[in-house]
């Protein structure tokens, strides 16, 4: 006994060679367009300074925003140094 394989009727959607080839080609787009704005994205919005400083490693940086040395002139008790901002003198 012999198996003839028949032919799809004429109404049946067959998923072909063709399909694949298009749905593999936009994945390989989407790929190389992903990885296109990544690269476009770390030239336009660079991390924050802090970050930066942290992974430096600047003596008394903590890595954080509010914390002594986590930016320039800070001090321990989030208080100004000497010399900088408004007086409280009269």
């Amino acid at each position: 006994m012999t198996f003839v394989a028949a032919a799809p009727a004429a109404n049946t959607v067959v998923t072909g060679v063709l399909g694949f080839l298009v749905v593999a080609g936009m994945g390989v787009a989407l790929f190389f367009l992903l990885r296109s704005m990544n690269k476009q994205l770390r030239k336009v919005a660079p991390g924050p300074k802090w970050r930066e400083e942290a992974r430096d490693g600047v003596p008394g940086a903590t890595g954080l925003p509010g914390a002594a040395g986590g930016r320039p002139g800070a001090t321990a008790g989030g208080d100004q140094a000497p010399g900088q901002g408004a007086s409280t003198k009269p």
